[in-house]
């Protein structure tokens, strides 16, 4: 299928199912993709196998661009709901992160301080602590988890480098209960093989994972947009909404788009 790439740094405002009127920010080139995952179900395609090197946005330009759009919004009285690091791309690998992010808090708080600021991440550096220090100063960290083995994880996500679960899941803990877990469920056929997270024994140590690391929200949802495979398919709601019970089960807020 068709996929695409966000061509600004600062893209939008436009309307996200599950964020609302979002602001996008994307830290990684205008013109490819980077990422350490390379996820079966990316809207933004599979990562390039060649090509050169492509320069990120700096610091600083994400600060003017940012600044500019916000203060343009501002005078049509447009400003969003969220400003969002989302992208061509894993957010947290951009070296300046940590410095974006406290940019990112202080022109909020000057131009549009009702917005909120989420991160859409992997959840693959959360071992460097000026991530960890970063995500906690934003409103809605939302990390990555679509399975509870191992296994899933690596046919689903394909990550550079893989991460132990024990591992992962302790580090997803580290945040006390204050970040959001965003899980994608989906099923298909992949290169002849079948591919599908929502299996029982699947979706029986994600629930294990999700009790361990508490998190304030679980957000759950299927593909909506293209991806790099025709082969995959949505899961209907009625399962999504079967799968949310038993997180609501443990006491966890869920969020469910299909």
């Amino acid at each position: 299928m068709a996929t695409f790439l966000f061509d600004q740094i600062i893209f939008g405002p436009v309307h996200s199912r599950r964020l609302g009127v979002s602001l996008g920010i994307n830290l990684l080139p205008t013109d490819r993709k980077i990422c350490n995952f390379d996820c079966i179900y990316c809207e933004c395609g599979l990562n390039p196998t060649k090509g050169e090197k492509t320069k990120l946005p700096t610091r600083q330009e994400v600060f003017e661009n940012l600044k500019n759009k916000l203060t343009d919004l501002r005078d049509k009285k447009s400003l969003p709901d969220v400003i969002t690091f989302a992208g061509n791309g894993e957010p947290t690998i951009h070296p300046e992160f940590a410095g974006i992010i406290d940019d990112t808090v202080e022109l909020r708080n000057k131009i549009c301080p009702s917005a909120a600021i989420s991160v859409l991440s992997n959840a693959t550096m959360l071992h460097k602590p000026e991530i960890i220090e970063a995500l906690k100063k934003v409103d809605q960290n939302i990390l990555k988890l679509d399975s509870g083995l191992e296994q899933t994880i690596n046919i689903f996500n394909r990550p550079n480098k893989k991460i132990p679960i024990e591992i992962l899941i302790d580090q997803l803990a580290q945040f006390k209960g204050r970040l959001i877990i965003q899980s994608m469920f989906t099923r298909g056929e992949i290169n002849g093989k079948m591919v599908d997270n929502t299996q029982e024994e699947d979706l029986e140590a994600w629930i294990t994972c999700i009790a361990k690391i508490r998190p304030e929200m679980v957000m759950i949802y299927t593909i909506e947009r293209d991806t790099p495979f025709d082969g995959l398919k949505k899961v209907p709601l009625t399962e999504l909404n079967q799968i949310a019970a038993k997180i609501s089960d443990l006491g966890i807020i869920t969020q469910i788009s299909g």
